[in-house]
């Protein structure tokens, strides 16, 4: 199986910025499957933020778009989310995972990891 760590939330003020890491512990190349970064607000259900292709293709939701980067560090062995512009909506916890998730990758599925929370005061 395999295992992914987020990182990078924390507190910011509206109009603020954070850089979050999804650091999976397989190799994303190997990986070679999409992967997305997700969120869940406090009595919502999880959706889709982002995603990118093991190719470098991007998509995003349309609440993110203009504001949100995705990207890969393949030294880093990282799936990036740069966030501009934060909202007090964009409030929840992140989490990585293919896209779709529960794909069998060589090394099997990805299980949800614990999130990262990212706050967005007014």
């Amino acid at each position: 199986q395999l295992q992914v760590a987020e990182s990078g939330g924390g507190l910011v003020q509206a109009g603020g910025s954070l850089r979050l890491s999804c650091a999976p512990s397989r190799s994303i190349r190997s990986i070679g499957a999409p992967m997305g970064w997700y969120r869940q607000a406090p009595g919502k259900q999880r959706e889709l933020v982002a995603v990118i292709t093991s190719t470098g293709t991007t998509n995003y939701a349309d609440f993110v778009k203009g504001r949100f980067t995705i990207s890969r560090d393949n030294a880093k062995n990282t799936v990036d989310l740069q966030m501009n512009g934060l909202k007090p909506e964009d409030t929840a916890v992140y989490y990585c995972n293919t896209n779709p998730p529960g794909i069998r990758t060589d090394y099997g599925v990805i299980n949800w990891g614990k999130g990262t929370l990212v706050t967005v005061s007014s």
